[in-house]
């Protein structure tokens, strides 16, 4: 199977598994997505779901967040890994959107990524799922499965978010993004899948008999 028809089952079949993806992280609007985003580094979905309930009770808006001090913050998300780093730049960050951009968060990549915290993967995901803008995040899970189903090399996460925005119509960014993530969890997760185990990787790659090695995000 060409790497096109890779691309063209795989998008299918994941249309099929996940026809209308939700967002994992739970938020009411483009700011409280933001903070989720930020929290979700090095720290699973369920936990910062779990965590975010009594910070937006506390402070759900770029203005309140500002006035709370960092130590506050970093009690309410301290079970999150990097509690003191993400408390510092929550509040920084809050107290640049209510300085700079109207205490709103701006629809624009290069501003997002000016952000304290805020890096290329948590500007996209942002932009795509609050603004609808044409993003690809790239996670640790769409890193892995590009790699296991030949639709990029694994040398960069930047090379396979490029190599996937090639390979599929922008249109469909958006729910391919969580498409991603939802079936490496489910059914190609690191060590639930060798590349040789599940249906799509077994589809793809009916002949191959070992493990594969992926190169990590």
């Amino acid at each position: 199977m060409r790497k096109a028809e890779r691309a063209r089952y795989i998008a299918g079949r994941l249309q099929e598994l996940y026809p209308d993806p939700p967002i994992p992280l739970d938020h009411r609007d483009p700011f409280t997505l933001l903070i989720a985003v930020l929290l979700s580094a090095q720290c699973t979905d369920a936990r910062v779901n779990k965590v975010t309930p009594a910070l937006f009770a506390r402070a759900d808006t770029p203005a309140q967040m500002a006035a709370l001090a960092v130590e506050e913050v970093q009690a309410l998300i301290r079970t999150c890994g990097l509690a003191p780093q993400k408390a510092r730049a929550i509040v920084q960050l809050a107290h640049i959107l209510v300085a700079e951009h109207g205490g709103a968060v701006p629809a624009s990549f290069a501003a997002l990524e000016r952000l304290p915290g805020v890096g290329h993967k948590t500007a996209s995901v942002v932009m795509s799922q609050a603004f609808g803008h044409p993003a690809f995040p790239v996670d640790t899970h769409i890193h892995r499965l590009a790699q296991r189903w030949g639709l990029s090399n694994g040398s960069s996460v930047a090379r396979t978010e490029r190599d996937l925005k090639q390979l599929f119509p922008q249109e469909s960014w958006r729910d391919l993004h969580l498409q991603f993530i939802y079936y490496g969890r489910e059914y190609c997760s690191a060590r639930g899948c060798d590349g040789t185990r599940c249906d799509i990787c077994r589809a793809c790659y009916p002949r191959r008999k070992h493990p594969l090695m992926t190169r990590k995000a």
